[in-house]
């Protein structure tokens, strides 16, 4: 498995898309809270589920919470192997020639997180990656012409690595050309694009569910807490290969304090546009090809030199992504954009870097 675990204690880490800042105040408070009594017993989810669905602005039967997004992305996964498995078994014992949807595959387009492709593994069903297009603009047309085979789509808005949005009607447009897949939209960047499709249109679609995670906007990536949000049909089948208690008590009473700090998080937030404005800025006077992100980090072309660079930073304690090995990524890095210090930190290593390497 290619996915990159934390490394460098002490390092300035921009490399996985974590929140800079840390979490809010009021999180550790709730912490410090705790009893014995509340460490000892089970905890219960439903005050923080109807907090979470509050929040959303959706009923809280169209929310589950996960022990970090990657579970609901795994839950999406099993769910759509089961419904293989199902229909292979109806038409064994009916003695009918297994349908098209017996060799459902998880379709996504590329580049793209790499959970995606672990996931599926995992459950072992067939992935189906469809290639970038130039400028990653969507791939609409390829992602429409899978349709009669998928299972499964994993959707990321804003994209991870790029930071691109998908277009305003392509999620609905996929949902209604495959209505027995499960459309999954990965909003973990939701909180910096200040869009999301929850809403009216997950009970028009409801083959779609949207995954949202507390670790970027948040801070709460080591807690492991995330959502899927979807109608209640859409989430059934996930629920049902839920096991009761995945969720551990501080990630819960955590979840609830920072919901109710909403001006840290707006604040964090322009913090990381501050940072993004800061590389776009870097990029521009360096002539580096970037694009603008709608996420908390910026992708960038520094050319054949990506990896080195990568190194280089490292061992002056700063952590960038090499993303050069992605399709359509060829010598790209992407940088994590949060607090403007930090950002700052990175940008003058990097000229630094950028400068001994021409001499």
């Amino acid at each position: 498995m290619s996915y990159e675990k934390p490394q460098g204690a002490g390092a300035l880490r921009l490399h996985l898309n974590e929140n800079t800042e840390g979490c809010s105040p009021r999180v550790i408070e709730a912490l410090r809270a705790l009893t014995p009594a509340d460490i000892a017993t089970y905890p219960d989810y439903e005050a923080t589920t109807a907090t979470c669905a509050a929040w959303l602005g959706v009923p809280a039967d169209w929310v589950l919470l996960v022990n970090g997004l990657d579970e609901g992305l795994h839950l999406a996964a099993a769910a759509a192997a089961r419904a293989v498995e199902k229909r292979r078994r109806v038409s064994f014992s009916s003695k009918k020639t297994p349908d098209v949807f017996s060799v459902w595959e998880v379709v996504y387009p590329e580049p793209a997180f790499e959970m995606y492709r672990v996931c599926a593994e995992a459950v072992g069903l067939p992935v189906k990656r469809i290639a970038p297009l130039p400028g990653f603009a969507f791939p609409l047309g390829d992602l429409l012409a899978s349709a009669s085979t998928a299972g499964l789509y994993y959707l990321t808005d804003p994209n991870n690595p790029t930071g691109l949005g998908i277009p305003a009607d392509a999620v609905d447009r996929i949902a209604a050309a495959a209505p027995k897949a499960t459309v999954l939209v990965d909003e973990a960047y939701a909180d910096f694009s200040r869009r999301t499709l929850i809403g009216p249109f997950l009970d028009e679609r409801r083959n779609v569910v949207v995954g949202r995670t507390f670790a970027k906007g948040h801070g709460l990536a080591a807690l492991r807490i995330g959502a899927l949000v979807g109608h209640p049909d859409a989430l059934a089948p996930l629920r049902a290969l839920m096991p009761p208690f995945t969720l551990n008590i501080a990630a819960i009473r955590a979840l609830e304090a920072a919901l109710a700090d909403t001006a840290w998080t707006d604040a964090y937030v322009r913090e990381s546009d501050a940072s993004k404005d800061a590389i776009y800025a870097f990029c521009e006077r360096r002539g580096f090809q970037y694009w603008r992100s709608e996420a908390n980090f910026v992708l960038l072309r520094v050319g054949a030199r990506a990896s080195s660079v990568v190194a280089a930073l490292a061992a002056r304690g700063i952590l960038i992504r090499d993303r050069s090995t992605q399709p359509g990524c060829d010598g790209c890095v992407r940088i994590s954009a949060g607090t403007l210090d930090a950002t700052t930190r990175c940008l003058m290593a990097l000229e630094d870097v950028l400068a001994t390497r021409n001499d």
